[in-house]
Formats: C-alpha cells, sequence, structure tokens
C-alpha cells in the first residue's frame, strides 16, 4: 500500500468520524486522557530523577526533604489535568457544556493536587526547621497547621468555585453570614493558635522541657507541641494531651530553670526526738573536738561561750544563767559543714542546715542545698547518700530520730507490763509453807 492509499483511507476514516461526532468525540477524548496518563508519567520519572541527582550535592540536602514528603510527586500529579484542560479545544466535535464541564474539573484537579503539594512544601519545611537550632527553643508545629488549616479552607472553596463555575467571592460573602457559626465551631482553634502565639513568643513552653501541671495528671517532658494540643510523655511512659489554651489559662511548673542552672535542690527533714535533746557535757565536747569538721567551730564555740560566761560570772553558779553547747546544735553544725564539704553538693548555691518548727513529731532539721547535677537518677543517689550518713552518725551527738511506736512496740510494752505485774503480786504473797497442826 502506498502513500496515496493510506492518505485515502484516513480521508474515509475521517468522513465517517464527521457523520458520528458522539463516536469521534469519545475517541478524541480517550486519545487526549492517553496522553495525559503518559505524560504524567513522564513528568513523574523526570522530576524523581532531578530530584536523586540535587539531593547527592551535600549543599542541597533540602532536596531530600521535599523529596520525602512527596512535593515532586504532587507536582507531577498536575501534569494530566493540565494536559486535558489545554488538549481539550483539540478533540473535535467536543463544544458547549461537555467541554465546560470538563475544562472546569481538570482545572479543579489541577487546583486539588496543588493544594497537595503546597501541603507537602509546609511539611518539608517543618522537618528543615526541625534540624535547626532554633527548633529547640521553638517550635513552629502549630504554625504549619493553622497554616494548612486556610490551605486547605480557602482552597476547598476555589475548588467548590470552580466546579460550579462560580466567583469564589460569592461564596466568601456567604461564609460572611456563617461567621458566628465558624467562630463556635473553630473555637478551640482560635484559643489554641492565641495560647501558642503567647507560648512561643513568651518562650514559656519548649520540646524536650519537664513541666508539672497536676490538675491534668502531667508530670514529664514535652514531646510535641501543635496546633491544638502539647504532648507530655510522663515519667511512667505515659503520654497526657493537654490543649494549649490550658497552659495559658492554667498554672503549670517549668522545670527548665533547674536544668539550665546547673543544680537541683534537696530539701528534706529529719525529725529529731526532742526527748533526747541535751546539753553536753565537757568530756563529750572534748571526744567530739576530734571531728575534723567540727574542730573549727568548737574551737570557736568554746572561745566564744568562756568569754559570755565569765562577763556574766554573777549569775554562773545557776546552771541555766550559763551558755552552753547542745547536741542538737553541735549536729547542726556538723551537718552544715558535711555538706559544705560534699563533693557532689554546688559550692555556689545556697547550703544550710537549718531548724524548723517544733512538732509531734519532734524536732525538724531541714537540709537545703543544691546538687552539682541535674540528673534525676545521680541526684537520687546523692540524696539518698547523704541522709544515709546522717542518720547513721546521730547516735555520736546522742540523738535519735523520732519514730511513732509501731504496733509491735505496743505488745511489747503490755506484755512486759503483764510480766512486770505478775512477779509484783508473786513478791506481795508469798507460799506459807507451814504446815497445820
Amino acid at each position: 500500500m502506498d502513500f496515496s492509499s493510506l492518505l485515502t483511507t484516513l480521508q474515509d476514516y475521517w468522513a465517517i468520524l464527521d457523520r458520528h461526532p458522539l463516536i469521534s468525540a469519545a475517541l478524541g477524548l480517550g486519545v487526549l486522557l492517553s496522553l495525559a496518563w503518559l505524560l504524567g508519567r513522564l513528568a513523574r520519572f523526570l522530576l524523581q530523577r532531578v530530584a536523586d541527582l540535587l539531593a547527592r550535592q551535600p549543599a542541597l540536602s533540602w532536596v531530600s526533604d521535599l523529596r520525602n514528603n512527596r512535593v515532586f510527586m504532587r507536582l507531577a500529579q498536575t501534569v494530566p489535568s493540565l494536559v486535558v484542560q489545554f488538549g481539550l479545544a483539540l478533540i473535535p466535535n467536543l463544544t458547549g457544556r461537555p467541554e465546560t464541564f470538563l475544562r472546569n474539573l481538570a482545572l479543579a484537579i489541577t487546583a486539588f493536587f496543588l493544594l497537595l503539594a503546597v501541603s507537602a512544601l509546609l511539611d518539608a519545611l517543618l522537618d528543615i526547621y526541625a534540624r535547626t537550632e532554633h527548633a529547640r527553643t521553638r517550635s513552629i508545629k502549630g504554625y504549619i497547621q493553622l497554616a494548612k488549616l486556610f490551605l486547605f479552607v480557602f482552597g476547598g472553596i476555589i475548588i467548590v468555585s470552580i466546579l460550579i463555575d462560580r466567583s469564589p467571592m460569592l461564596l466568601l460573602s456567604g461564609l460572611g453570614a456563617m461567621s458566628a457559626v465558624l467562630l463556635l465551631v473553630y473555637k478551640d482553634t482560635l484559643l489554641s493558635f492565641v495560647a501558642s502565639v503567647q507560648l512561643t513568643s513568651n518562650d514559656m513552653l519548649r520540646v524536650g522541657d519537664w513541666i508539672e501541671m497536676p490538675q491534668v495528671g502531667a508530670d514529664g517532658d514535652v514531646v510535641d507541641i501543635t496546633l491544638h494540643t502539647v504532648k507530655v510523655q510522663n515519667f511512667d511512659k505515659t503520654i497526657v494531651s493537654i490543649p494549649t489554651w490550658r497552659l495559658m489559662s492554667e498554672s503549670f511548673r517549668n522545670w527548665r530553670g533547674m536544668q539550665q542552672s546547673g543544680g537541683r535542690r534537696i530539701k528534706r527533714s529529719i525529725y529529731i526526738d526532742s526527748s533526747q535533746v541535751r546539753f553536753l557535757d565537757e568530756a563529750e565536747s572534748q571526744r567530739l573536738t576530734g571531728v575534723r569538721l567540727l574542730t573549727d567551730y568548737l574551737q570557736r564555740k568554746h572561745g566564744e561561750l568562756a568569754d559570755w560566761n565569765s562577763a556574766n560570772a554573777g549569775t554562773a553558779p545557776l546552771s541555766a544563767n550559763r551558755r552552753r553547747l547542745t547536741n542538737i546544735g553541735t549536729f547542726r553544725a556538723y551537718a552544715e559543714a558535711y555538706l559544705k564539704a560534699h563533693p557532689d553538693i554546688h559550692p555556689h548555691m545556697t547550703c544550710m542546715v537549718r531548724q524548723l518548727q517544733a512538732t509531734s513529731e519532734g524536732v525538724p532539721l531541714e537540709v537545703y542545698c543544691f546538687t552539682r547535677t541535674t540528673s534525676w537518677l545521680d541526684y537520687e543517689r546523692i540524696q539518698g547518700d547523704i541522709f544515709d550518713y546522717l542518720l547513721a552518725v546521730l547516735p555520736e551527738f546522742s540523738l535519735g530520730v523520732y519514730q511513732q511506736p509501731s504496733g509491735q512496740d505496743l505488745r511489747s510494752g503490755i506484755a512486759g507490763l503483764i510480766h512486770d505485774g505478775s512477779q509484783d503480786k508473786a513478791r506481795q504473797s508469798p507460799i506459807d509453807t507451814e504446815q497445820p497442826a
């Protein structure tokens, strides 16, 4: 078959299609859709290859974030609808409402995939920002979520306006009448947005902060800050989701200042049995002078007390008129000297041992100091070692810890009373050994 006969055959087919407009339009539309699909696959392949090549460059590491968030794939998905949108004019016998409907449909699909591409781009920007130093102090996840919310709301309005072939301003004017309903529906979103802006701008909360909010059961580290919620992982590994607006309307404790200071506070009391508090005699004073941490203190106190007592010699014969050392005061001085010499106690922060108001449970001696570390495990170890030693050294000062009597103590006391009573009764009723006559 030569070229002239082939041309004649094509002309005959074309004449047949002219006599059947529906068949020609359907055939042309099928060819256009096939071509659009092929071009879409080709565009996706080319964009992926270009992205792979660019991602290998160290200076273009951000291209990997665009690729991982499927930005290039979303852009490639707009190619078929663009081909259909501009190729409809080439299809024979396709005019009027069908052409307008298909063109609007293709334009709406293009707008939809562009929305997805912009959304993926925002996710990629969030990943890029997460690798910067600012991400440790400021989270922009809430702003990204709010931007995506507005994007999809207005994008949805545009898509609907394209499908119904009306101006977007017509739909936007209708939203003005629904503003009250929208404010009611998105009340939590607006409150959360305002709270997120205040938390971020005032640097009140960061990812990684240890916060404590007992009213919602939160006591742990902040793992995520979003537009609507703040996720806190408690120390028992449970997750608490707190509405963002509650962090502004209610109080919470942030332990970041403690972590940044480099020292963690120890504030715990030892309750001394008040019945064992007394003056030290000369022998005990001389024995305690040999304690290295008390040598300077006792020498200074002995000189101070001797001077005062000699100046008030007229009233000295009465014991109550003389100043003397007490075992509890000496122990308090020893505990403070022990803390200041401890290698794990921070030397540049407050360190003291103070006596609080006596209670029915004894005389509280409160240890108030700061450790050199903020690590929880090390903090508990240091605190435990300090109180283990202080409790063990109390008998050296003739002191003891107050402890309420237990059930066993009461049983032992009652048994002792019964035993003593039986012995007294036996002594009061001697056995008569004489026999009657």
